[in-house]
């Protein structure tokens, strides 16, 4: 693996640069709201190449994970500022950006709408994705949160494991398809045709059939909670009751399974569905 480099901007002082060289930053100590996933051949596979900008308000909670994240091969920017946030997604230009929603000098939902929203005569990318992490939970901060334009919303306390894949994945689809091709156990999803076999024999789905197969393809053995997946598929931005989804799931299943084969769109009752079952 190549080099990795880790920077962290601070708040503004009375002189000094905007970035300045982290040459050995905190990394014995573990955040009581960060957990690292101990267990037995658990992996998560690394990302290269990526730079991702790490907004935290909290010096410990900003060092651990800049140190985990760069040990997980991405380059890294860190700063506690919303300005200073702003600022260095212009400057760095990072493939994704960890933004806590309690910032010092702004709300993080107020970075997220003004990033967004672009501001006259600066060059960032309005699309770069973002992941909001916050102590605040309840339903209506993490609609606020996609609302002003977020990507994904984790609460604390979070496994940092947890919050890898879900970075994986925000990346995943900001990049687009990696491969023309999804295979997963006998089936099979060609991307540019928009055609699905199962064992060889082409399966007519609707166009929301379809994007929901895709998004769990993409990561079969990942539960997807029914919110993400309203939200990535459908576009909903409200939380509230539906069966969309699971009609949609129940059509899905129906047409992928055959006697005897593997059993496809599995639900995880209270959470939402997997593709396959785990190994």
């Amino acid at each position: 693996m190549g080099t990795r480099r880790l920077w962290i901007a601070q708040s503004p002082g009375p002189s000094g640069p905007l970035c300045a060289r982290l040459s050995n930053p905190r990394n014995a100590f573990v955040r009581k709201d960060i957990w690292r996933l101990v267990r037995s051949g658990a992996s998560v596979a690394r990302m290269a190449g990526e730079a991702v900008l790490v907004v935290e308000t909290e010096e410990p909670s900003r060092a651990f994970l800049a140190q985990q994240l760069a040990d997980d091969g991405f380059e890294v920017f860190a700063t506690d500022g919303g300005r200073r946030a702003l600022e260095l997604v212009e400057m760095a230009r990072p493939d994704l950006v960890l933004l806590d929603a309690m910032l010092p000098d702004a709300s993080g939902f107020e970075v997220c709408s003004r990033l967004r929203e672009g501001e006259p005569g600066r060059a960032w990318n309005r699309d770069v994705p973002v992941i909001m992490v916050s102590a605040r939970g309840d339903p209506v901060d993490r609609v606020r949160g996609f609302a002003r334009g977020a990507d994904d919303y984790v609460v604390r306390p979070y496994v940092y494991e947890e919050l890898l894949a879900r970075m994986r994945a925000v990346l995943r689809r900001a990049n687009g398809p990696r491969h023309p091709r999804l295979s997963v156990c006998d089936l099979e999803i060609d991307l540019a045709s928009r055609v699905v076999r199962v064992g060889g024999v082409a399966v007519q789905l609707s166009a929301r059939e379809y994007d929901l197969l895709v998004a769990l393809a993409e990561d079969p053995e990942r539960v997807f909670r029914k919110e993400d997946l309203l939200r990535d598929v459908w576009g909903f931005r409200s939380l509230g009751r539906t069966r969309t989804l699971d009609s949609h799931a129940s059509r899905l299943r129906r047409k992928l399974n055959r006697p005897g084969g593997t059993a496809y769109v599995l639900n995880v009752w209270g959470v939402g569905y997997r593709l396959v079952a785990g190994a």
